[in-house]
């Protein structure tokens, strides 16, 4: 059986994250390692010290259900930290065979998001490419389908391009930070693809901020959120993201912007989708939804 390397990494890292006192133990006295310490951690969580240092050491063994829960609780994880740390925990030591099917977005969801118009719409797949955007979500953000297939990734554009950062602006470290976060939940889900593993390397090497928020092991799963964009063309916008995948697929995950009835941000999405109809009346989702070849 293999070393569990990423579990041993994470309970590391997020151990050395919660303090005595955040964790309602006593204050420590004298001088002690950050966080907690092993012996506390396995005390929280009602296991052995043995059995938690062989968990943290990355030894192959398969901890239960139950014994993830109480680590998950005992390190205050939230629900994305927790699902992962099942996932990471409960991996299975034989190593599986990285798919090579393409990835493409069934006609009726590609209807579905070139029938919402004006709310811009896209949809990630494995190692968050866009396999899909419509019109206004490329006007919006960028024009993924007149990118090589190779960089039709929202993780490499949001970490690399600078128009992604000039339009998250002072939210784009948030935003590229959770992206991240995204990857590193889709990367335990699949860790054996080729693809992902290339991907980590190059944004390893090109940013450093990647490099840190990779160290840190921050894990984000999409639900309901906000962003801020400063876009070129229509100004200041404040919108609600809203994600969600479809049965059947769990590995493609349907995005859209939702902007307040009436505000300053709807009359700029407004705005947007009116000079979209002008500069480009057949644009519609071409190559959009082209398989992605992996």
């Amino acid at each position: 059986m293999a070393h569990n390397d990423e579990l041993s990494k994470f309970l590391r890292v997020r151990r050395a994250a919660l303090t005595p006192e955040a964790a309602g133990l006593p204050a420590p006295g004298g001088r002690r390692v950050p966080g907690l310490r092993r012996d506390e951690l396995a005390l929280l969580a009602g296991v052995s010290v043995d059995y938690y240092t062989r968990l943290e050491q990355g030894r192959p063994i398969t901890p239960s259900e139950e014994v993830l829960d109480a680590l998950a609780t005992a390190l205050q994880l939230d629900p994305a930290e927790r699902a992962y740390l099942h996932t990471v925990g409960r991996a299975s030591p034989a190593r599986r065979r990285a798919t090579s099917r393409a990835q493409s977005v069934r006609p009726g969801l590609l209807a579905l998001i070139e029938q919402l118009g004006d709310t811009p719409a896209f949809v990630l797949g494995r190692r968050t490419d866009v396999l899909a955007a419509n019109v206004t979500a490329r006007r919006l953000l960028a024009d993924f389908a007149a990118m090589p297939a190779r960089e039709r990734n929202a993780a490499r554009w949001l970490v690399l391009d600078e128009g992604a950062r000039s339009l998250f602006g002072d939210d784009w470290e948030r935003v590229a930070s959770d992206i991240t976060g995204v990857l590193r939940m889709d990367a335990a889900r699949h860790p054996d693809d080729p693809r992902t593993a290339d991907l980590v390397g190059e944004l390893s090497i090109k940013s450093p901020h990647f490099r840190r928020w990779w160290a840190g092991r921050k894990v984000v799963e999409f639900g309901q959120g906000h962003k801020t964009l400063h876009h070129p063309l229509v100004g200041d916008l404040s919108l609600r993201t809203e994600a969600m995948t479809f049965p059947g697929d769990p590995d493609q995950m349907l995005i859209v912007f939702l902007a307040e009835p009436a505000s300053p941000s709807r009359h700029a999405l407004d705005l947007l989708t009116a000079w979209t109809a002008t500069a480009s009346p057949q644009a519609g989702s071409r190559e959009a939804g082209r398989p992605h070849r992996k």
